[in-house]
């Protein structure tokens, strides 16, 4: 990892917290994670890379025994002609039997502000539920951050909102004196709160179908 943004989501994810006697540990620990690249070492992507990244998960789905599909990166501006091949594509992956849990973005706190694919109507869209932080200043980011709906077509999102605010966990430049851990926030650093508490979820119930799971 090159620039440190998907370590920190799958610790938030799935962490044992070993490095910090469990004080950091992730929401589902024992789950098992697939990380799938789409972003540069400055943390940025294109919209082809994105998309192709979630195709190749619908296609090795079955291979790997992939159950969710965690997405903490979203487009800058809701653009219905660039996006629309992204978002067939999360929702083909939901149509898959994939759950989708995907960021809404920081471009809050006006509304029509959900970045894509959280705009989907399909995916369960994941906001910060502490983005305007009255006490601790958030680094690289401003305040009340967290996208909001209605989306283009009018679907109310998020669907959920988790903490993303001042998030500590696992840092992908361990070592030579820097820390094992990172404090981050954005909506990317909520959605895998929300996808631990799935694969718990589906640990104890695992026939349940993707629509079961949002509903």
């Amino acid at each position: 990892d090159d620039c440190s943004h998907g370590t920190h989501v799958c610790g938030i994810l799935a962490g044992d917290g070993r490095l910090s006697q469990g004080r950091f540990a992730g929401i589902a620990p024992g789950a098992e994670l697939l990380p799938v690249k789409v972003l540069d070492r400055r943390g940025n992507g294109a919209r082809e890379d994105m998309e192709a990244g979630i195709r190749w998960v619908i296609q090795n789905r079955i291979k790997y025994g992939i159950r969710i599909l965690n997405i903490s990166v979203g487009t800058a501006r809701e653009d219905a002609d660039l996006d629309r091949h992204i978002l067939k594509a999360v929702e083909d992956a939901w149509d898959s039997g994939l759950v989708v849990v995907a960021a809404g973005g920081n471009m809050g706190p006006a509304p029509m502000s959900i970045t894509v694919p959280g705009s989907s109507r399909k995916v369960i869209t994941v906001g910060a539920s502490d983005d305007c932080p009255k006490t601790r200043e958030l680094r690289g980011i401003h305040p009340c951050y967290s996208g909001r709906g209605p989306t283009r077509e009018c679907v109310c999102k998020p669907d959920i909102t988790a903490p993303g605010s001042n998030i500590t966990a696992c840092g992908s430049r361990f070592g030579r004196g820097i820390s094992a851990y990172q404090t981050k926030s954005g909506t990317s650093m909520a959605t895998p709160v929300v996808s631990g508490a799935i694969a718990l979820l589906l640990e104890k119930y695992p026939d349940m179908t993707n629509v079961e799971v949002k509903m």
